[in-house]
């Protein structure tokens, strides 16, 4: 039986209604204007490159700071932990009559995520998944190369290969720990990432999802390494797209990312 998938597009109603009467918010290049969010924000961007919306994007914070250079008006989407969207008209001014904004939930104009009410469980058809296997196999057998690797307090991620095999993408790569501690893997994610967070710039990371893993291991323990097959539908990367790896401790700290212009 198909799954029945009912999406309740909130944020594309609320949208349409929310853009006849968006806020405004003004800044200037004289002093930083402190945007509060009700949840930590997930991504921020403005329209265009004469308003800076920045951030924390390493540790989780309730807080942005608006910079403006004079130029045309624009618009700043933030999007918070949970989902909850936020739109804002964005205007240069010489004199700010106000510094602080404390943003509350009910100003969000929707949930970027769909809401599920009944669904079936997504299986692959059982060819597929043996022509998953079998391929991944053959691609540990193979000799291994080096393409991205990111190191980080005695654990290193590697990225080895990148192969196109029919409609999906094999990712061969490997997880060694030289630490004194196990590492229990809590996710590794796949992005596309769109700008650079080092600079005052839009920055987007968009994940990858329905992949197959080959081999992950829960646990890395001292002194081991395990090479596995991430599967991914076949993906192109825009021209000023990058490939992001994401690897994260579920019970400590260590987090390892690894970006690789494709």
């Amino acid at each position: 039986m198909k799954a029945i998938i009912i999406i309740v597009i909130t944020l594309f109603t609320n949208l349409i209604i929310a853009q006849q009467t968006l806020d405004t918010i003004y800044a200037n290049n004289k002093k930083n204007v402190a945007l509060f969010f009700p949840e930590p924000i997930r991504q921020g961007i403005t329209g265009t490159s004469n308003f800076v919306f920045t951030y924390n994007r390493e540790k989780e914070q309730y807080f942005g700071l608006l910079q403006a250079t004079p130029g045309t008006e624009s618009n700043l989407l933030a999007v918070t932990k949970n989902g909850h969207v936020y739109s804002y008209i964005l205007k240069y001014k010489e004199q700010l009559s106000k510094l602080n904004y404390f943003i509350s939930l009910k100003e969000s104009i929707g949930n970027e995520r769909p809401i599920i009410l009944k669904q079936e469980p997504i299986v692959q058809p059982s060819d597929r998944i043996d022509h998953f296997k079998k391929f991944s196999n053959y691609l540990l057998k193979s000799n291994s190369g080096s393409i991205a690797t990111k190191r980080k307090k005695g654990v290193k991620l590697q990225l080895q290969k990148m192969v196109y095999n029919t409609s999906e993408v094999y990712l061969v790569m490997e997880i060694k720990n030289k630490s004194e501690i196990n590492f229990e893997v809590d996710y590794l994610n796949i992005y596309r990432v769109n700008g650079n967070k080092k600079r005052k710039a839009s920055y987007q990371k968009l994940l990858i999802q329905d992949g197959y893993m080959h081999e992950m291991p829960s646990t890395v323990k001292v002194g081991k390494s395990y090479r596995f097959i991430y599967v991914l539908p076949k993906f192109v990367l825009g021209d000023n797209e990058k490939l992001q790896v994401e690897l994260k401790e579920k019970k400590g700290s260590r987090k390892l990312i690894l970006i690789k212009d494709l």
